[in-house]
């Protein structure tokens, strides 16, 4: 018998299990992936990292910015210096200035490693990857978790997982009351229906034109973009989002995505390192199917998700539940906190 289980390795649920586990209170965290970090997803390049999910964070965001400092987190400032691209049917036009980019700050080694270093700091054996789990039940003693393989008891349950998958993935006895099923079934999931795009050079060669890498475009794929140069400006990158309105649009090609930057940014943005396209829709263990046509961003931080069920024994975890910063690292990381002192103060 466990004091708590932990469903999914992404920042939420290892901050949870890494408080649970300093408290003395004996966890297990289950991770359907091979890897840790969740929509924390970096990949290495050159002297640095790119992230294809979460990317940034901001100076009045205590969480994070107190994680990174437990941590020993090298950190960077977003480039902004320089002027704007506009993108229209009409073509591509300067904006005198940066109106896109606001200060934040980035992860010079890759958004991953506030995973990673999470995870190890936790005993041998408590993290359990490559397990999906399919069922929570409740008996009088325990909450029972089980997964294709095998099952585990544990005093309290934390579903550190996007509500909607949550719902759509595993199987709840006795069922969530309607309403609050309901409200899991309806919340979107952050980053759920985008499409990151990630795109490597030699050099940042926009800097040396003037332009800052911030661009907003109405033609697309990419609708919105921005510099994802590492300190110094190596590796020199540019990423953008594009959002997937409907369940059947395409997920962009490497071709389409190349010559959108060239009509934006010029021939030089033909000469790529690497293209680097996350349809997040397309992660079973991030996003449910259809997740395109959740939009009620309202649900985020909703109360229901405060109040604990299955007799006070499940709790929700994930940054879209936080009332604080939701979608957010820094969303994830206040709910991790409190969740893991309601349980330890369960004892």
């Amino acid at each position: 018998m466990l004091d708590a289980i932990v469903i999914g390795a992404g920042v939420s649920g290892l901050r949870t299990a890494g408080l649970l586990n300093a408290a003395g209170r004996s966890v297990a965290v289950l991770e359907a992936r091979d890897r840790v970090g969740g929509r924390l997803r970096s990949v290495d390049q050159n002297s640095g990292a790119l992230d294809l999910g979460a990317t940034w964070f901001w100076a009045n965001e205590k969480h994070i910015t107190s994680l990174i400092s437990e941590l020993g987190i090298e950190t960077h400032q977003q480039h902004l210096a320089g002027d704007a691209i506009y993108h229209d049917p009409a073509g591509s036009r300067r904006i005198d200035g940066n109106p896109i980019d606001v200060p934040a700050g980035r992860f010079s080694n890759g958004a991953q490693q506030l995973a990673t270093r999470l995870a190890a700091r936790l005993p041998d054996g408590v993290l359990q990857v490559r397990s999906v789990v399919d069922a929570i039940v409740a008996t009088p003693e325990a909450l029972r978790v089980s997964t294709a393989s095998s099952s585990l008891d544990a005093h309290h349950v934390v579903i550190a997982v996007p509500p909607a998958l949550a719902a759509h993935s595993i199987s709840i006895d006795p069922p969530l009351p309607d309403a609050l099923s309901e409200l899991a079934r309806q919340t979107p999931v952050w980053m759920g229906s985008v499409v990151k795009v990630v795109v490597s050079y030699p050099t940042a060669f926009w800097r040396d034109q003037g332009f800052a890498g911030a661009a907003i475009s109405h033609v697309g794929p990419l609708r919105e973009l921005h510099d994802m140069s590492g300190s110094g400006g190596q590796p020199a990158a540019l990423f953008g989002f594009a959002p997937m309105t409907r369940p059947d649009s395409p997920t962009p090609t490497e071709s389409d995505v190349t010559a959108q930057l060239v009509e934006m940014f010029g021939p030089e943005a033909a000469a790529t390192t690497s293209v680097h396209i996350a349809d997040w829709r397309a992660e079973k263990h991030t996003s449910p199917p259809l997740v395109e046509l959740l939009r009620d961003y309202g649900t985020y931080g909703h109360p229901a998700w405060d109040t604990p069920v299955l007799e006070g024994r499940l709790h929700w975890a994930s940054t879209e539940t936080s009332p604080v910063n939701p979608g957010h690292i820094d969303g994830a990381l206040a709910r991790a906190g409190k969740i893991a002192s309601r349980i330890i103060s369960s004892f």
